[in-house]
């Protein structure tokens, strides 16, 4: 899943949980993980839903100034169904420094 690069800080600092969509089709699955530039996110659920639900709430969680801020940025392509996706970020996992190899000295 994309975000944009206002959003993203907060999606990493887990202060951002869910996303509204609008779609011809889900483009995501619960328990899909999709990569963000630094780790990934990890799709709890995905369900329709409609306009209504779209509430200033709804768009202050999603990390938006409001509804109107939020449907800009919703739309992908000629999508007509609303999703509300939850999510959690997931951080990028620190792989320990491999030691270079050496040549042993004496036996």
């Amino acid at each position: 899943m994309m975000f944009a690069k206002r959003l993203r800080d907060g999606v990493r600092r887990g202060e951002i949980t869910r996303s509204v969509r609008i779609w011809m089709w889900p483009h995501v699955k619960a328990g899909g993980r999709y990569r963000m530039e630094e780790g990934e996110i990890e799709v709890d659920s995905i369900e329709p839903i409609g306009f209504p639900d779209i509430t200033p709430e709804l768009a202050r969680a999603s990390g938006f100034l409001g509804v109107l801020d939020l449907l800009k940025v919703a739309r992908h392509g000629r999508g007509e169904k609303i999703f509300l996706v939850r999510f959690h970020y997931v951080p990028p996992v620190k792989r320990a420094a491999s030691k270079a190899w050496a040549p042993r000295r004496g036996f």
